[in-house]
C-alpha cells in the first residue's frame, strides 16, 4: 500500500453543550479537565440563533487531543461504549460517539461536584499530506481521491477491533 494512502488519527474532540446554564458550564469544565488533565476551552456562539441566545455567549466547552493522549482517549471512550460504533454515526473521515454518563468510562469514579454528565466525542481521521488543505496563504485543495470514503473510515474503526453496526 502506498505510504500517502494511509489513514490515521488526526484528533479526538471532547464537547459538552450546557446552553446558557452556568453551574452546568463549570461543571463540564471540571470534568473534562479530569478526563485529560488539561484545560478546556469554552466554547461561544457565533451570532444570535433561533433560541434566543446572543452572539460571543458562553454556550458549552470543548476540548481536543491529538497523538498519544487521543489514541489513549478514543481506546477508553471505546470501552465505554462497548466497542460498538453505528453506521450512521460515519462520515467520510469522521465519526461521532456520544457517551451518556463520563462514569461509564473504565477507571473514572463519580465526582459529587460534577454529578452526571454525558458528552459527544467526534474522532476525525487523515492522511498523509492534509496539512496541504489547512495553509493559509494560499487556497490549497486536495484532490478528491485522496479524500477519506466512509468505507475507508469503517475499514479503519474495524482495525481498532470494534463493531459497526446498522
Amino acid at each position: 500500500m502506498n505510504p500517502m494512502r494511509k489513514v490515521r488519527l488526526e484528533k479526538v474532540t471532547l464537547n459538552i453543550g450546557t446552553t446558557t446554564d452556568k453551574e452546568k458550564l463549570e461543571r463540564a469544565l471540571k470534568l473534562l479537565e479530569k478526563l485529560t488533565g488539561r484545560k478546556p476551552v469554552i466554547t461561544k456562539t457565533h451570532k444570535r440563533n433561533t433560541f434566543g441566545i446572543a452572539k460571543g455567549r458562553p454556550i458549552g466547552a470543548k476540548i481536543t487531543l491529538r497523538g498519544k493522549e487521543a489514541e489513549e482517549m478514543l481506546k477508553k471512550i471505546l470501552k465505554g461504549v462497548d466497542n460498538i460504533v453505528k453506521l450512521k454515526q460515519i462520515n467520510g473521515g469522521n465519526f461521532s460517539i456520544g457517551v451518556k454518563e463520563y462514569i461509564d468510562l473504565p477507571g473514572v469514579n463519580y465526582d459529587p461536584d460534577i454529578g452526571v454528565l454525558g458528552f459527544d466525542c467526534t474522532v476525525t481521521l487523515e492522511r498523509p499530506g492534509f496539512r496541504v488543505k489547512r495553509r493559509k496563504l494560499r487556497k490549497a485543495k486536495i484532490g478528491k481521491k485522496h479524500l477519506i470514503t466512509k468505507e475507508e473510515t469503517v475499514e479503519w474503526i474495524k482495525s481498532l477491533g470494534v463493531n459497526v453496526i446498522e
